[in-house]
């Protein structure tokens, strides 16, 4: 009898713990209008593509466990999806967003809804465009706080401000791309760098177009910071102002005390900011980390104003940035981060592997087949830029997107034969091997990797010094990873395995596998679906940095992919 009690007990408790759970859930809707619109920028009238007539975006703002619906409604010239970057989309794989990976393109004049549950994260990400380059200009953040009633790992801040990090160009950004693919070379460079919107005043004609944040003497701010540009890692500091990181990419840190932050593209960063100094005006500024040796970059600065509520009228501290070739504070800064083990959603890494992987990333070279009236192609040797991992240039499939290929088991649409290592070992960062024809060239596939439901996927990732050595930021989608190590060099398992952090790694849905050297990542595979991987360097992504990861339905209806929404875009 005692032990029914007991267990009539436990299930009332379950119920009440499960209705608290429903009741404080919610659902967020918001409209997005795409349209083209013209502002002033840099002394000029440009024409962009916009969400509701603001760039940034609108900020989307839910608790853990809401439900977010997004009505997109396409009154742009182009093709459009939108891409919840770092949203898990546990089993709506559906609302994912990039093009022809797991939907087909909203067209012009025509509209979809978006509608995804936002569980198991807190913290900032963002949304944006995910065709072509219209995400310059179309983009914004997604805020995720806890539960009502549960509260951050830190104290709570006086206010909170979304910091977006974007990059301008002088001329239509889906002309810019165009230019490029066409001629097979690199396309131009952007004409400024921006925070939230505005280039800042050592730009011609801004001194009225430069972010302003008024703040009180002693109260703590905590910026969630986003570089949505598309080309450009950036280093950003606050003159004589520390800041403490507390979570990247919607996952908690240890807190790490730092007076210059380094964040990729699509990289997320929280810090809290106390307004400790002496009353007066402070400027926030960023300028890129440009890792390519010998390659041309947009060299400029953007700003900001911080100003103490009351302070006097004065001219504002200018922080001492970063040489834009300075690896070794960039790597500081990414190796000293780390996961906080006591935040809500932490969980050990897996010691188990199931699926081991190296890839070798990098540039190459692509077969011009001519152009009209030319008989060469723009890039080196001729030839056109082209991009891999493992040697495999992705390219999309353009018939119907590679998840309903999956769902529906259409043939042809991609092959699941993926290498797990590079088809040629040779020595990876040696700058000698830079056009060294035998291993330049790579040839268009639609190749992705197929794993099991709740694999644990290990992947080394190795730089290599082909056309030029860099930097490069690479995204999953539908899953965060641990970051187990890095460094230079070629990856030695030999030595390099000593040093896996698997106690507190940080987690990430974006890694910067660092110039001339590698990364180890791991995570579990436990979304069904089709997940794009890809360096979030715009200029690479159509040039075939990618590859996508088939996860398999899991063995119960609640680990298989549910069937598409009715109104799914369709080709």
């Amino acid at each position: 009898m005692g032990h029914q009690v007991l267990l009539f007990a436990c299930t009332i408790i379950a119920l009440l713990a499960s209705c608290t759970s429903l009741v404080s859930a919610e659902v967020v809707e918001h409209s997005f209008h795409v349209q083209n619109r013209t502002i002033t920028r840099l002394c000029r009238r440009q024409e962009i593509t916009a969400v509701n007539g603001s760039l940034p975006g609108p900020t989307i703002r839910v608790n853990e466990g809401d439900t977010l619906v997004v009505h997109v409604f396409n009154l742009s010239p182009y093709n459009l999806t939108i891409h919840w970057h770092g949203v898990f989309q546990l089993l709506s794989g559906w609302a994912d967003g990039p093009e022809f990976a797991t939907q087909c393109p909203i067209r012009p004049g025509h509209s979809y809804t978006y509608k995804f549950k936002v569980t198991g994260q807190e913290g900032t990400l963002w949304w944006h465009a995910h065709v072509s380059w219209l995400r310059a200009t179309v983009h914004g953040a997604l805020i995720i706080r806890p539960k009502k009633d549960h509260s951050y790992p830190f104290p709570k801040p006086y206010r909170e401000v979304p910091i977006l990090l974007g990059e301008w160009w002088n001329a239509n950004v889906v002309d810019v791309e165009n230019e490029g693919l066409a001629n097979g070379a690199a396309p131009n460079n952007s004409d400024a760098y921006t925070i939230n919107g505005w280039p800042g005043d050592l730009y011609p004609c801004s001194v009225n177009q430069t972010y302003k944040l008024k703040v009180k003497h002693g109260k703590t701010y905590l910026l969630r910071i986003i570089n949505a540009a598309l080309n450009n890692q950036l280093f950003f500091k606050i003159a004589n102002h520390k800041m403490k990181v507390v979570a990247v990419d919607a996952a908690y840190t240890d807190p790490y005390i730092t007076d210059v932050v380094v964040i990729g593209p699509g990289q997320t960063t929280d810090v809290l900011l106390t307004a400790d100094q002496v009353s007066a005006s402070y400027y926030m500024a960023a300028n890129p980390y440009a890792s390519a040796a010998g390659v041309p970059f947009d060299n400029t600065t953007t700003r900001g104003i911080i100003v103490y509520e009351g302070a006097l009228p004065s001219t504002p501290i200018m922080p001492i940035l970063p040489a834009f070739n300075d690896t070794p504070t960039a790597h500081k800064f990414f190796t000293n981060l780390t996961g906080l083990v006591t935040g809500p959603f932490w969980n050990p890494p897996p010691r188990k592997v199931d699926e081991h992987m190296f890839i070798t990333i990098g540039l190459g070279l692509t077969a011009c087949n001519g152009r009209p009236g030319n008989a060469t192609c723009a890039g080196p040797n001729g030839q056109r830029f082209a991009a891999s991992m493992n040697n495999a240039s992705f390219q999309f499939p353009d018939k119907i997107s590679m998840l309903e290929a999956f769902f529906y088991n259409v043939g042809g649409i991609y092959t699941t034969d993926f290498p797990d290592q590079p088809p040629l070992k040779f020595d990876y960062t040696n700058p000698n091997n830079s056009n060294n024809a035998a291993i330049i060239m790579t040839t268009k596939s639609t190749k992705v990797k197929k794993i099991k439901f709740n694999a644990t996927v290990e992947i080394v990732f190795q730089n290599t010094a082909l056309i030029g050595i860099e930097n490069h930021p690479i995204h999953l989608h539908g899953f965060n990873f641990y970051v187990l190590a890095q460094g230079f060099g070629n990856y030695n398992p030999a030595v390099d395995r000593k040093k896996f952090n698997l106690v507190n790694p940080q987690e990430r849905n974006t890694i910067g596998v660092p110039v001339g050297g590698w990364v180890v990542i791991r995570f579990r595979a436990n979304n069904p679906g089709v997940w794009l991987m890809h360096c979030h360097l715009d200029v690479h992504l159509p040039w075939g940095l990618a590859t996508s990861f088939v996860v398999e339905n899991g063995p119960t209806p609640s680990t298989r992919l549910p069937p598409p929404p009715p109104d799914l875009p369709k080709c």
